[in-house]
């Protein structure tokens, strides 16, 4: 019985310590740019062709 109040206690510090990672990368801005994930799929085989070219 002493096992599982082991395990959950190290997984609540496991799961503290990814939220503390998550808060950290939110305040650093790593997840600001919205914008650039949406657009690139539509531009990306316009790069793939320009590349083709300047390699021929």
């Amino acid at each position: 019985m002493s096992v599982i109040y082991l395990l959950i206690s190290i997984s609540i510090l496991v799961a503290i310590g990814f939220f503390i990672a998550f808060i950290r990368a939110v305040k650093t801005g790593q997840y600001d740019d919205d914008y650039t994930p949406s657009v690139r799929i539509l531009f990306d085989d316009e790069l793939k062709k320009t590349q083709k070219q300047k390699f021929k």
